[in-house]
């Protein structure tokens, strides 16, 4: 099979197409033929080898995917080859002809699922449905303010907090990414370009203030967002790129709480609860992935650069 494989810890150039021996199934486990892999921030920073997580050399990245099971292995229940399947864990990577994966990561999707699609769900909305529904424990009717709405996580919070009947805000950077925000559901849409574009929530709040935020890039936002939430507000941070500072009186006078959150600390119990609530989103419909940008295999490179720009439109996929 041709897979992505790295063979030392560096830039967008170790990702190099390759011939690999197909993966053999083994108990509890399921081979997936890729027919779509998804691209994550976090798998350039394993890359790069600065990650807590290191895997050892040589490997293919990638966790997430949506494909076809092709091998079932003893003692695996509920699959059989031909099951159409998205991955959200990975044994062998993603980024590959065929992946080698723990039963208990692969989940069945509809038949109106693509599979690039299905390659979106794994890490962008687990992570949404973690930061809104456990973390923040949020409430339906409650308002939801999503930084960076249009990005991969952004976008499944967006659907998710809709369906939960909450009210959502989203923030986005371009024209483009404004609208696919506002199709998503969204009651209003935020520059966050634009100066002083937080000061908009007291109107849109009546004063009040937003219950949640999800924050992608804390070491920008995190300071500011203290000064708009509501009193018991909660703020779960998803992403931050370095430090920042913040005034703790602003959480005082609030009694709001910053939450940190990583996907992979989820329990299994809660894991398997992520799961079911996606899956039964994805079947009556109320979670549709958006796939912004579909690139071949042997552009992994450009996909790892283009996962970190800014003015994301959805998931960037490998098709291999």
């Amino acid at each position: 099979m041709k897979a992505i494989r790295v063979h030392e810890f560096g830039g967008p150039e170790q990702l190099r197409l390759e011939d690999a021996a197909d993966p053999r199934v083994g108990p509890g486990q399921v081979v997936v033929r890729i027919g779509a892999a998804g691209v994550n921030p976090v798998e350039t920073y394993i890359r790069t080898g600065t990650h807590a997580v290191k895997p050892e050399l040589p490997y293919t990245p990638g966790s997430d995917g949506g494909g076809e099971v092709v091998a079932v292995g003893l003692g695996v229940e509920g699959f059989k080859s031909g099951n159409r399947v998205y991955v959200a864990g990975s044994i062998s990577g993603t980024y590959a002809e065929l992946a080698l994966c723990d039963a208990t990561n692969v989940f069945a999707i509809p038949n109106d699922l693509t599979f690039a699609q299905a390659a979106a769900v794994g890490i962008p909305y687990a992570t949404a449905y973690r930061g809104l529904h456990q973390r923040a424990t949020t409430r339906p009717g409650e308002t939801v303010l999503v930084h960076g709405a249009s990005g991969g996580v952004g976008l499944a919070a967006v659907q998710l907090g809709v369906a939960h009947g909450c009210r959502v805000i989203g923030t986005a950077g371009s024209d483009a990414g404004r609208q696919l925000v506002a199709a998503q559901g969204a009651d209003h849409v935020l520059d966050h370009h634009a100066d002083g574009y937080l000061d908009e929530l007291t109107t849109l709040t009546d004063g009040r203030g937003v219950d949640v935020i999800l924050e992608m890039l804390a070491n920008v936002n995190l300071g500011r967002d203290l000064t708009v939430l509501a009193k018991g507000g909660r703020v779960v941070v998803i992403g931050s790129r370095g430090t920042v500072e913040i005034n703790p009186r602003d959480t005082m006078l609030r009694d709001a709480s910053i939450h940190g959150m990583i996907l992979f600390n989820a329990s299994d119990e809660d894991r398997d609860a992520i799961h079911a609530g996606l899956g039964a989103g994805l079947r009556n419909g109320t979670l549709r992935p958006i796939v912004g940008k579909e690139l071949g295999l042997a552009a992994a490179a450009e996909a790892h650069e283009a996962v970190l720009a800014p003015g994301a439109k959805g998931k960037i996929v490998l098709l291999p």
